[in-house]
């Protein structure tokens, strides 16, 4: 899969961010993704809460909230196996970063379509970290759970992406997607140091 063609990402993630950063401290990642799944989850709950009128939604948000809550418990058990505890959630400066970009105000719709596209960022960026790990990590098990979640992830970026096409009425939704590839692209540069998903 290329991040070019699928995700559209202007900047690749450096494959030296696993080896030198990643692998000198699992345990902080492990945790750090847990609560990205969990936050995933919670932003589809929200979603549904904003939206109970829009019913396509409500029901892939559920079906969305629900495999990342199934993935957040996987990632649990693997910290759990390994010896380690959750411990407490983790800041992400990308995600916040990201945010800035949402408009706030201009109505409903204009909400709707950054929050959807803000969702589809987050996700994209989150499947091309764990294609980089899949390829990259010094670990066979790991290896394998994050090729699986890439798939998965990859999906869940195109939900976001159909739906705010399908919701806007009066939004050019490929105009504004480039606008957030191009801005999620100097958010990024700032990255890539740290032992979290998006770090």
């Amino acid at each position: 899969m290329s991040e070019k063609t699928i995700l559209k990402l202007q900047l690749p993630t450096d494959p030296i961010w696993v080896k030198n950063v990643v692998e000198s401290n699992i345990e902080e990642l492990l945790i750090d993704h847990a609560y990205c799944e969990q936050k995933a989850a919670t932003n589809a709950i929200t979603l549904i809460v904003q939206n109970p009128n829009l019913s396509d939604l409500v029901r892939q948000m559920v079906a969305l909230a629900q495999e990342e809550m199934d993935h957040f418990n996987r990632v649990h058990e693997i910290i759990l196996a390994r010896g380690y505890i959750l411990g407490r959630e983790r800041k992400d400066d990308y995600v916040n970063e990201l945010r800035k970009f949402i408009i706030i105000g201009g109505g409903r719709e204009a909400q709707l379509i950054d929050r959807l596209l803000f969702s589809a960022m987050i996700e994209a960026r989150s499947c091309e970290r764990f294609k980089v790990l899949s390829e990259n990590i010094n670990d066979a098990g790991l290896s394998a759970f994050y090729h699986e979640l890439m798939i998965s992830e990859a999906t869940h970026y195109t939900t976001f992406i159909n739906l705010a096409k399908k919701h806007a009425d009066n939004i050019d939704v490929d105009k504004r997607w480039k606008e957030f590839l191009a801005y999620e692209a100097q958010v990024i540069q700032n990255y890539g140091k740290q032992e979290t998903i998006h770090g």
